[in-house]
């Protein structure tokens, strides 16, 4: 039965004002405690006199109860307490009491003074524990606390709880991540002043405005990283009705296209590296490609014409689609022959002058352009 079900019962429980205790919960009595608040010096020494790591764990626990026992107005007085009161706070027994207390005498944490005789009954009794400049010192209790325990480093700041901010929030109803690894195109971000935890949260912000971060970044880097406050400039740009991701699509489809263009033309001079110097015929028979040794320029020679052609720039690559394409061919011996023979056939004057005489003459690209400047020569006059 529960202390409402009991209550509303009037089975047996008394009001705390009428009994002058508190009930009993869950059938298990309130446990007993002392109410003594204790001077924030005190607490401090205690707290630094367990996080001593160079003592024993018995001598860190009898110097906290020595601690709590010590006048904080007169640190380096006789500590009066009976060793049953130093035993119960430091909860040892007293043979580990005395090996405690040897301990420190032997770390310059405490002296101990001579022993007393007890003044009417004139036996020894009584011994008294100081402490000393150095445990004063390194537990707060003088002027001289500027650390002790760390010499190097400068005077600590208060500490809200024992450790830190490990125990901030006992029972926290939302968990503040820690921050994982960030994107790595996201970390130059940190040369601009940007920390992890507010990368993340500008990850999370870019997300709700339907934007990415990463985006952003890229497509405006040049001017973020010059920006006098990029913080606030990247927000705002986050807040603009900017498609930095078209941005980026455009320029990534830019550089694929320049590295398409790229592979393309390496893949053009390994072919023509591999074509220097030999000779090709096209399907029909009718042409004839001679490719130059250092693979610079290709000359064409074509049957129905006495004089060749030669090409300097813009036939490399569809010299080499059409190789690709099988329309043109590595030619052999005798097939350079039957071309030669065709060539003569076609070029001798006896051949033009007679069934040759009705055939159109073919207009090469070096009369096209001659043509053309006569023609233009003639509209000027």
């Amino acid at each position: 039965m529960t202390i409402a079900q009991l209550c509303v019962a009037g089975e047996g429980v008394a009001h705390p004002a009428e009994s002058g205790s508190l009930p009993s919960m869950a059938g298990t009595d309130l446990l007993q405690f002392d109410t003594t608040n204790l001077p924030r010096v005190i607490l401090n020494a205690v707290f630094r006199a367990a996080s001593i790591p160079e003592l024993t764990p018995r001598a860190r626990a009898l110097l906290a109860a020595l601690a709590r026992t010590v006048d904080a107005r007169r640190p380096f007085a006789a500590i009066f307490a009976r060793r049953e009161l130093l035993t119960g706070r430091a909860i040892q027994s007293p043979r580990t009491f005395y090996r405690s207390l040897n301990d420190l005498e032997a770390a310059g944490m405490v002296t101990r003074a001579a022993q007393m005789r007890y003044g009417q009954r004139g036996q020894f009794g009584r011994t008294y524990i100081h402490l000393t400049a150095r445990a004063a010192a390194i537990l707060g209790l003088t002027a001289e606390q500027a650390n002790a325990a760390k010499p190097h480093s400068s005077v600590s700041p208060d500490a809200t709880l024992a450790h830190g901010a490990i125990y901030k929030d006992q029972f926290p109803t939302t968990q503040k991540r820690q921050p994982g690894t960030l994107p790595t195109d996201l970390q130059r971000l940190r040369v601009l002043g940007f920390g992890d935890f507010l990368i993340f949260r500008l990850m999370r912000e870019a997300r709700e405005l339907g934007k990415r971060l990463s985006d952003v970044v890229e497509a405006t880097w040049q001017h973020l990283k010059a920006a006098t406050r990029p913080i606030s400039y990247l927000r705002a740009l986050l807040r603009s009705t900017a498609d930095f991701s078209y941005r980026i699509r455009a320029i990534a489809a830019e550089a694929e296209a320049l590295h398409e263009s790229e592979q393309e033309r390496q893949r053009v001079d390994q072919t023509i590296t591999r074509c220097a110097g030999l000779v090709f015929l096209d399907r029909s028979g009718s042409r004839r490609f001679d490719v130059a040794s250092d693979g610079e320029s290709v000359t064409v020679y074509e049957v129905a014409e006495s004089s060749p052609r030669v090409a300097v720039s813009g036939w490399r690559a569809q010299f080499v689609t059409a190789l690709h394409r099988k329309d043109i061919f590595e030619a052999k011996h005798a097939e350079l022959e039957a071309f030669a023979a065709a060539r003569r056939r076609a070029t001798t004057p006896a051949n033009s002058a007679g069934q040759g005489s009705d055939i159109p003459r073919a207009l090469t690209p070096r009369g096209r352009d001659e043509l053309s400047t006569i023609k233009a020569l003639l509209r000027v006059w």
